[in-house]
């Protein structure tokens, strides 16, 4: 990922110092345990764990000869060791390394991304509750519907983001396996023991069964968790920019001293970030395909996933995490203009209500159908601007002979829609 888009804690994970930091740490602790299995000299455990160190440089050199960067890195690593390094690797396949390691950066990985959630979840969470009550126009087709609360709104973003969380945390817990069982996955040359050694060191769970390669069906759920969650946080996104509209002025990004909008127009004042994420959020889906086709590998292994993985892997969780990120900052330094929510919830003149008025109607004797049609006759009075609606209403006979006026100003009322937050919250919050 570009460095526009990173941040260093993400970016480190990927960096060749860290993975080549983990192949040792895998190297060390296969060899602990085969020597504690006696399939190896006490002495190379010692070795290698004293005087194991690695050079990225002099492995990029290594490989370029060789073509392999597994072996280029045991090659740099043996000349650190000397003559105990013939017992490093011992049963092992390139993949028990590779793989295990990608299951570390994946799990690292996704600590930080949960923990970039538990951000955004704060931040929606006190927001949602600073505009509990604020009445807001609810809009569906992208048209006024009837009022809700601009708390409402943000308490089930929290909902989704809530489900964001779990989602990561159970593929979390699906990467972060270890596979140390040598060619094809028969554990022909390293003892099953093995593997369980190295799996308690590094954090993971064993595979239950590998062919040489950990199943890829795995990393598919993973990338398509990321990919689902960049759908949420684009969903919150483009309600920001919809909001930020100068036909709605809602609520609109915060605009930093000294920002600018526009080179040609010094009034400009746009909703970038929701913008920049709504593109990061295509990009990290665009990932997720192709880590679904990593699952057909051939037989007992092919390297067809492995250049997928080496991009995407690195480019989604830097990116997704970036994203949240600013996502997070958004949401918590929002502004938010109450007094444009209400001046839009009023700008039908009452039609918000409709439903209220066919409900009273039809319960006060009359049916649906007629009143269906009433109702609907002067809501499309209102929207030919022909007056407000309570007033149409009130001059119908038909209308005043079943409800008084008290009533029909009493069906007005936007508090009636609201009634029920307390236990919404409740559901979405906790007590």
């Amino acid at each position: 990922m570009i460095p526009r888009y990173s941040r260093p804690e993400m970016s480190a994970i990927w960096a060749p110092e860290n993975k080549f930091r983990i192949w040792l740490d895998i190297e060390i602790a296969a060899t602990e345990a085969l020597a504690k299995a006696g399939a190896v000299p006490a002495s190379a455990a010692k070795a290698l764990r004293d005087k194991g160190a690695f050079e990225v440089d002099r492995i990029d050199e290594i490989e370029r000869e060789t073509k392999h960067d597994v072996i280029a890195f045991l090659t740099n690593v043996a000349e650190h060791v000397g003559p105990e390094a013939r017992f490093v690797h011992q049963g092992l396949t390139s993949s028990d390394v590779l793989d295990t390691c990608l299951a570390v950066q994946l799990k690292q990985a996704s600590d930080i991304l949960l923990a970039d959630l538990d951000a955004l979840l704060a931040a929606l969470k006190r927001r949602a509750h600073e505009h509990k009550l604020t009445p807001i126009i609810g809009r569906s087709h992208g048209i006024h519907a009837e009022p809700t609360s601009f708390g409402l709104k943000l308490a089930g973003f929290y909902a989704e983001f809530a489900r964001a969380k779990a989602r990561l945390f159970n593929a979390r817990a699906e990467i972060a396996t270890c596979a140390i069982s040598g060619a094809v996955g028969t554990f022909a040359n390293v003892h099953p023991s093995v593997e369980d050694y190295v799996a308690k060191k590094l954090g993971l769970t064993p595979e239950p069964i590998s062919t040489q390669v950990i199943p890829r069906d795995r990393h598919a759920m993973f990338f398509a968790t990321l990919g689902v969650i960049a759908s949420s946080m684009e969903r919150l996104a483009t309600e920001i920019r919809h909001l930020q509209r100068t036909e709605v002025g809602e609520a609109e990004e915060f605009f930093a001293p000294g920002q600018k909008g526009s080179s040609a127009m010094p009034h400009k004042r746009n909703p970038v970030l929701s913008e920049n994420l709504t593109g990061l959020a295509r990009l990290i889906r665009g990932m997720v395909m192709p880590a679904l086709e990593d699952v057909a590998l051939w037989h007992e292994r092919d390297i067809s996933h492995s250049s997928v993985e080496r991009s995407i892997a690195p480019d989604a969780t830097i990116a997704l995490d970036f994203a949240l990120a600013r996502l997070a900052q958004i949401v918590d330094k929002l502004v938010v203009y109450p007094e444009a929510m209400r001046r839009n919830l009023d700008k039908l003149g009452g039609l918000v209500h409709s439903e209220r008025v066919l409900l009273a109607l039809t319960q006060s004797g009359m049916s649906r159908e007629e009143a269906y049609r009433l109702v609907q006759r002067h809501a499309m009075r209102v929207l030919a601007g022909e007056g407000r609606f309570a007033d149409l209403l009130k001059g119908d006979a038909a209308v005043t002979k079943r409800l008084k006026s008290k009533d029909l100003d009493a069906l007005f009322d936007d508090a009636h829609h609201l009634k029920h937050v307390d236990t919404i919250f409740r559901r979405v919050f906790g007590a």
